[in-house]
């Protein structure tokens, strides 16, 4: 569907093409939840989704070794040269296909340059940081990994409110969405050297590297690990909560696709809690039957949009009677940050 997405969008230059194509391959082979909801947007959005993650992956990747054998001195030098060219501003003849696809998008949809500043800071993070002490610590992280994520999506997805409105939930959601992958990864970022949980939670329920360790060398759970991750959790959840009210200020058929997310997402959250905790070991996963069914229901509600919208008489916003989503299931008001 590459050719058929990339001529719904306008993109005809050969080189910008192939661009868009490599995003997009990033995106199917990293991110399965997130490119299945990306099937569920209008076509010609689609590249759009495909460069910004794809500029978000190909960083990311510079941060972690995964086994390339590279000096933290090297990766910090590919680093320097990924944020200088962005400090330039991307173009059409960036030498990275990433960055041609993310200097088109960005033009076309006028995002804001600051969000991709903000993003290249946290990934400087990941070279030297290894622990969060903090809630406090970790939202200044999570800020530039993935609140600006969501604020970058929102001008692709369109909105039926002012977008400051929308830009807050959309910001939630991207905290949400990786507060769960943290949850989910425990084991696989021990493995990194890095540990994306506050310290102030763990230390509360007496859980330190070391237990966290043996527990995934084990596999083996522990009490106080189960019970600093099940407040991570309730904490994850409270997010949710604030992230949801904003789908139904999306254009209803951008709608579906954030919809079918926000619930993937947090099946991985449910997986966990399902689980008891015990997830240093193994990585939880969404069953496939239940991704499907999801899926299904995110083209229903699509297909429903999209009557709608061709129903009401132009200059009036498509309204969506359905909730945003599945009710989140813990009840948990969210703390304030220090």
């Amino acid at each position: 569907m590459t050719a058929r997405e990339l001529d719904a969008a306008g993109v005809t230059d050969p080189r910008l093409r192939h661009a868009y194509t490599v995003c997009r391959r990033l995106n199917a082979r990293h991110g399965r939840t997130y490119f299945l909801a990306t099937r569920l947007l209008p076509v010609e959005r689609r590249p759009a989704v495909h460069a910004l993650y794809g500029f978000a992956r190909w960083a990311d990747d510079i941060v972690d070794d995964l086994g390339t054998g590279r000096t933290p001195a090297e990766r910090a030098g590919e680093l320097d040269a990924l944020e200088k060219e962005l400090r330039a501003g991307p173009s059409a003849d960036s030498t990275v296909p990433v960055l041609r696809a993310l200097a088109h998008t960005a033009a076309a949809y006028r995002i804001d340059p600051g969000l991709f500043a903000d993003f290249m800071a946290s990934m400087r993070m990941d070279l030297d940081i290894s622990d969060y002490p903090t809630y406090r610590d970790l939202y200044a992280y999570m800020h530039g990994s993935a609140a600006v994520i969501g604020l970058q999506m929102v001008p692709v997805l369109g909105t039926v409110v002012p977008r400051g409105e929308a830009e807050p939930h959309a910001a939630a959601l991207g905290v949400a969405f990786q507060l769960t992958n943290f949850l989910r990864d425990v084991g696989e970022d021990l493995d990194r050297g890095r540990v994306y949980l506050p310290g102030e939670v763990l230390t509360a329920h007496g859980v330190d590297r070391e237990l966290l360790r043996r527990c995934r060398d084990t596999g083996r759970g522990h009490p106080r690990v189960r019970a600093a991750l099940r407040e991570v959790a309730a904490h994850t959840r409270s997010v949710y909560r604030e992230a949801r009210p904003g789908i139904a200020m999306l254009d209803p058929v951008a709608r579906p696709c954030i919809r079918t997310a926000f619930t993937l997402y947090g099946g991985i959250l449910e997986r966990i809690e399902d689980a008891g905790y015990d997830v240093l070991h193994r990585r939880v996963a969404v069953p496939g039957r239940r991704r499907a069914a999801v899926a299904l229901d995110g083209l229903a509600r699509l297909a429903a949009a999209r009557a709608r919208h061709r129903a009401v008489p132009a200059g009036r916003p498509a309204e969506d009677p359905e909730p945003a989503g599945r009710p989140a299931r813990t009840v948990f008001r969210r703390r304030a940050l220090p």
